[in-house]
């Protein structure tokens, strides 16, 4: 499976920040013998952003930001990274400077692109540039007075920079640009977005350990909260992080429960962004009318984390007691001992001052369609809010200012500068300084332009999802995007609130991939939700389901095609064992001998929950008179019998026995399963009419025996009584 990256826009440049990287294989090759690169191990980690093995990069940063004032002089920094096997050689770089302003913000791009047709400069300075060893980087500086000819009479606006050296193979160059701000110019309104969001998770919610590293001092979410702190930017929150915090209770770590409170406490303004940061698009086109939410998050949560503390009402017995005490009305007793469980909007909650029903697609992917799928949605009587990139505008595209307020139709939409906001989220990820600056400096530039042109209307940037910047980078960025000349920090409200102009949306190519992909994880939800059925509270494995469903919708993922195919896969799989985990055991061929009987099923259940469902018996023949509906309980994790009554007809014969479990929602569960049922009912009357002929025969032969010893006594008797009269004497007349 793969990721479609979204649609970049027209004019994005990955790499403008004034970085020329210099191939130098070539060389390398004449002193390095064959293989000796390929074998040669990876350069250690650095700051610097890694640059390919082989190669040197070479970058011109302005300092301030490019921001040169009258009476201020021109300094630069020159960095020179080294990822090739040898020491760089020794160089002068030279400095120089346009004169002519550039005409717009697409001559700024050209540009910083390295299109040089159009453009004169002068040399102003040069700097020496030391040997730079292998897998390393050094940096040198360049200055020009401010009482230099060549910045005095500069009128304000935006000057092209250019900074080279000499190699036997070419000329190295890098380009930025200096800006020269107007002393009496209107100040303009910003708003600076940025995403508090942790790494993409495949789990519905973060675990304790991972929560206990993010927030511990120098994890990712703790330098996120303190870059963003003093400043006015505005945060757009992952609800799944402060809900996965809430739901451990009073389990849940120290660091975390303290980050929590940081957050909530910050005064930014705020708004919640799909949980787990799940991406807009392929969702509303896969067919939804409005993108997912989550359903339940009972199942993470434990009772023993929830019992009230009874040490917490303290307080209260050392209050005084009112001066008149009402009849209390009775009420049932509550078992202090009893768990109580935050609400779903109670483990989703940001922090006050939030805006609900706002939407902020991946730039590039929103066409009109989703836009204006996006702006029918209303949350609790609020219309909503897109978030969309300029380059998805028609004005954007073609290389004007948008200003941050915009509606298309019916849709109301918060529009963000693509140019400067790229230009931000590169200086943002950046730890050395002189790196940093540079994209800065380009930055700077295109807000130049941005602030002169946008009629006065505030304007919207950020700074990207990243959420592994440090907290220093993240704070410099903040600060440079809201101090920079002729702007005012604005929240999100006064965004919102201010002039809307309109702005016709551009197409966007379909990101049939991901959509193919919520589709299917939207047909397993509608399996699995029609087999948690035969739970008691379905909501044990639907609300997970739709918590890792929107996890894996996460654009933290593409960045990562292949770890997302195989996050997907292992969902889908582990989807599929739970809808086989409740079944019948297969049962051998059953002979049944007599009329009521009763035949005993197996019911396998691998859930950690008990599941009430009903077993339904169907004859293929009249043989069996059998009870078709039989409710079970099947107990957690084991297998549970089942007894079928059953009442055998007349005669004999063979029987099959068709058996489906099914929910008490009449949902089927598992597959149907056939048993035989060898019928010998006859046989039972065979053996109670032998039994009988058996005892009665007995029972003949007890009189007939009886009978025989009374005669034989008598006969004896009388045999005795014959021979007795014998002796007797004759009598005589």
């Amino acid at each position: 499976m793969t990721v479609i990256p979204p649609g970049r826009p027209a004019r994005r440049r990955a790499s403008r920040a004034a970085t020329v990287v210099v191939a130098i294989l070539t060389a390398l090759a004449l002193v390095t013998p064959a293989g000796a690169l390929a074998d040669t191990p990876t350069p250690s980690p650095t700051p610097a952003p890694p640059i390919p093995a082989g190669t040197t990069a070479f970058t011109l940063a302005p300092i301030s930001n490019g921001v040169v004032r009258p009476g201020d002089p021109l300094v630069v920094s020159l960095t020179l990274q080294n990822e090739t096997l040898t020491p760089t050689a020794p160089v002068t770089a030279t400095l120089a400077l346009g004169r002519a302003p550039l005409a717009d913000r697409t001559a700024l791009a050209a540009w910083l692109d390295g299109e040089e047709a159009g453009v004169t400069t002068q040399a102003v300075a040069t700097a020496a540039m030391e040997s730079v060893p292998s897998g390393s980087s050094r940096v040198a500086a360049a200055r020009v007075e401010a009482a230099d000819p060549v910045l005095k009479g500069l009128a304000p606006g935006v000057y092209p920079l250019r900074a080279t050296y000499g190699t036997p193979s070419g000329t190295v160059t890098s380009t930025s640009a200096m800006v020269v701000p107007p002393t009496d110019g209107d100040e303009v309104g910003i708003g600076v977005v940025v995403p508090i969001t942790a790494d993409p998770t495949a789990r519905g919610l973060l675990t304790a350990d991972e929560l206990t590293e993010l927030t511990a001092p120098g994890g990712a979410l703790t330098a996120q909260l303190d870059g963003v702190e003093g400043t006015a930017a505005i945060l757009a929150v992952d609800p799944a992080i402060p809900a996965a915090i809430r739901v451990l209770g009073s389990s849940a770590p120290e660091t975390a429960t303290a980050w929590l409170e940081r957050l909530e406490e910050l005064p930014n303004s705020r708004f919640a962004l799909q949980f787990g940061d799940a991406d807009v698009v392929p969702q509303l086109e896969s067919g939804l009318a409005r993108p997912l939410a989550p359903t339940s998050l009972s199942a993470y949560m434990q009772p023993a984390d929830f019992v009230p503390d009874p040490e917490s009402d303290s307080d209260s017995d050392s209050a005084p007691p009112p001066q008149a005490t009402p009849t209390p009305t009775p009420t049932e007793p509550v078992d202090p001992e009893a768990p109580v469980y935050p609400t779903l909007p109670e483990l989703l909650d940001i922090g006050a001052g939030s805006r609900t029903a706002v939407y902020w697609p991946v730039a590039g992917t929103a066409g009109p369609a989703v836009v204006e799928s996006l702006g029918d949605i209303r949350i609790d009587d609020q219309s909503s809010l897109t978030l969309l990139s300029s380059t998805s505008t028609a004005a954007g595209r073609a290389g004007d200012t948008v200003p941050a307020h915009g509606r298309a139709g019916d849709a109301d939409l918060l529009v963000y500068d693509a140019d400067v906001s790229d230009a931000l989220a590169a200086a943002s990820g950046l730890e050395e300084p002189p790196l940093r600056g540079a994209a800065l400096a380009e930055a700077t530039a295109y807000l130049a332009f941005a602030t002169a042109e946008s009629g006065g209307a505030p304007l919207l940037v950020n700074l990207g999802r990243n959420p592994d910047r440090s907290r220093v980078a993240l704070g410099t960025t903040i600060g440079a995007a809201t101090s920079a000349p002729d702007v005012t920090p604005f929240t999100l409200g006064g965004l919102a609130n201010s002039a809307v102009s309109a702005v016709e949306i551009e197409d966007a190519p379909e990101e049939t991939v991901r959509t193919d992909v919520a589709s299917a994880l939207l047909q397993d939800e509608g399996e699995l939700a029609r087999f948690a059925t035969i739970l008691d509270d379905t909501s044990l494995l639907t609300g997970p389901q739709r918590a890792e469903i929107l996890q894996l919708l996460g654009t933290g993922w593409l960045a990562d095609d292949a770890g997302w195919t195989a996050a997907i896969s292992d969902h889908r799989a582990a989807t599929a064992a739970t809808l086989d985990s409740v079944g019948l055991v297969p049962t051998s061929e059953i002979n049944l001998f007599g009329s009521n009987v009763g035949l005993r099923f197996w019911v396998r259940n691998d859930l950690p929950y008990p599941v009430n469902l009903v077993l339904y018996v169907t004859p293929d023949n009249l043989r069996l008179n059998v009870q078709r509906a039989n409710p079970l309980v099947a107990a957690a994790g084991s297998n549970s019998r089942v007894e079928v009554p059953v009442e055998a007809r007349v005669g004999n014969g063979e029987v099959t026995l068709e058996l489906q479990l099914r929910s008490r929602a009449s949902v089927a569960i598992g597959d149907p399963e056939s048993v035989d049922v060898n019928v010998r009912a006859e046989w039972e009357s065979f053996g109670l009419a032998a039994l009988g002929v058996v005892v009665g025969g007995l029972l003949l032969l007890g009189v007939v025996r009886t009978v025989l010893r009374l005669r034989a006594r008598r006969r004896g008797a009388d045999a005795a009584a014959d021979g007795g009269g014998a002796h007797e004497p004759e009598e005589t007349s």
